[in-house]
C-alpha cells in the first residue's frame, strides 16, 4: 500500500496512486508512506526520490551500529518498532529515507503510530511543514507508546510482587512467568535503546532543522528516564526471582526438616522394638514362655511412647520445633 501526503493550496492531500508522483514536485511531499508495498510501488518512489529505499531484508541485516547514515543527498535510518503479542513482544523493522525536505517510510505491517499521524497530520497541516517533523512526530509518538508499554510491565510485576507476599502460588510456574517478564523488559530496553542512538545521530547531522533541536533534545530527555525505569523494573524481577528461590528453598527445607524429625522420632522405639525382637532371653520375658505376657507389652510400648515424648521435649526446649 502507497500513502503519499503532499501539499497543496495549504493543505495536505492523500494519495495512494504512484501516478500522482507525475503532478507533484519533491520539496511539495511531505510524507510518502509504504506499508508492505508491492515492486511497481517501490520503483516508482525510487524514481522519484532519486535514490533506493532499502528493503526490509537488508533493514533487518544492518549491524545495530550501522543504522544510520547519511548521503550528499539523503539520511537513511533503519529501527525496530515493538509490537505487543500474548506472550512476548515482537520487532518490526522500519526503514526511514530523508530527501531534500521529504520523508519516506517503508514497514510490513500497520503501526499504531502511523496511523494515528497521519490523521493527525490532515488535521492539522501547519504543525507538519516537512518531513522532519513528522519524522520527529513518529519518533515522539513511539517513545509514548514505549513508556506505555514500561507502564504495563510496572503493573504486571506489582501483581507478581502482590502474589509473592501472599505466598499465592508460588512455584516452578511463577519462575517461568517472572523470567520472561525479564526477557521482555530487555526486549523493551534494547528498543528504546535503539532509539536514543537514532536520535542522537540525527542530532549532529547537518541536514535537520534547527528548529527541531530543541524537540530532539526532550526526547532524548524521555527516553533516558526510560532507560532508567527499565532498569528498575529489571532489578525488581531479579529480586522477586531471588524472594521465589528463597520461598521455594524454605518450603523444600521445611519439608526435609519434617523427614528428619519423624526419623528421629521413630528411632528409638525402632530400637527398642528390634531390642526386644531378638530370640533371646530379654529382660520381663518369662524363660519358660516363649511369648511374653499382656502387662509386659504394655509396658514396653509405654517404654517407646516415653521415649518419644523425650525427644520431643528436647526438641522443643532448644527451639527446633
Amino acid at each position: 500500500m502507497l500513502n503519499i501526503f503532499y501539499r497543496q493550496n495549504g493543505k495536505i492531500i492523500l494519495s495512494q496512486s504512484e501516478k500522482e508522483f507525475s503532478r507533484i514536485q519533491i520539496e511539495d511531499t511531505v510524507w510518502i508512506d509504504l506499508v508492505n508495498p508491492s515492486g511497481a510501488e517501490k520503483r516508482a518512489v525510487e524514481a522519484f526520490l532519486g535514490t533506493e529505499i532499502q528493503s526490509r531484508a537488508q533493514a533487518e541485516e544492518i549491524e545495530s551500529s550501522s543504522r544510520y547514515f547519511e548521503t550528499d543527498d539523503a539520511i537513511f535510518a533503519n529501527t525496530n518498532f515493538l509490537t505487543p503479542g500474548p506472550e512476548e513482544y515482537m520487532m518490526q523493522a522500519v526503514s526511514f529515507t530523508l530527501v531534500e525536505r521529504s520523508l519516506t517510510t517503508l514497514r510490513e505491517v500497520p503501526l499504531r503510530s502511523f496511523t494515528e499521524l497521519q490523521r493527525r497530520l490532515q488535521v492539522n497541516p501547519k504543525q507538519y511543514p516537512s518531513g522532519f517533523s513528522v519524522f520527529a512526530s513518529i519518533l515522539d509518538q513511539r517513545v509514548d507508546l514505549d513508556a506505555d508499554m514500561i507502564e504495563l510491565l510496572s503493573k504486571e510485576i506489582s501483581q507478581y510482587a502482590r502474589r509473592i507476599n501472599e505466598h499465592e502460588d508460588i512455584d516452578e510456574e511463577l519462575l517461568i512467568d517472572i523470567s520472561r517478564l525479564q526477557e521482555n523488559t530487555m526486549i523493551v530496553r534494547e528498543n528504546v535503546v535503539d532509539k536514543q542512538r537514532l536520535i542522537s545521530n540525527l542530532m549532529r547531522s547537518s541536514k535537520v532543522p534547527s528548529g527541531l533541536e530543541g524537540r530532539l533534545t526532550v526526547l532524548l530527555q524521555d527516553i533516558s528516564s526510560l532507560i532508567n525505569h527499565t532498569n528498575f523494573c529489571f532489578e525488581r524481577l531479579e529480586y522477586l526471582q531471588d524472594t521465589v528461590l528463597g520461598l521455594i528453598n524454605l518450603d523444600q527445607n521445611n519439608i526435609m526438616k519434617i523427614f528428619t524429625v519423624v526419623s528421629v522420632f521413630l528411632m528409638p522405639p525402632t530400637l527398642i522394638a528390634g531390642f526386644y525382637g531378638m530370640n533371646v532371653r530379654l529382660p520381663m520375658i518369662a524363660a519358660d514362655a516363649p511369648n511374653a505376657s499382656f502387662w509386659n507389652w504394655i509396658i514396653i510400648l509405654g517404654i517407646m511412647v516415653l521415649s518419644c515424648a523425650a525427644i520431643w521435649y528436647v526438641f522443643k526446649k532448644k527451639k527446633m520445633l
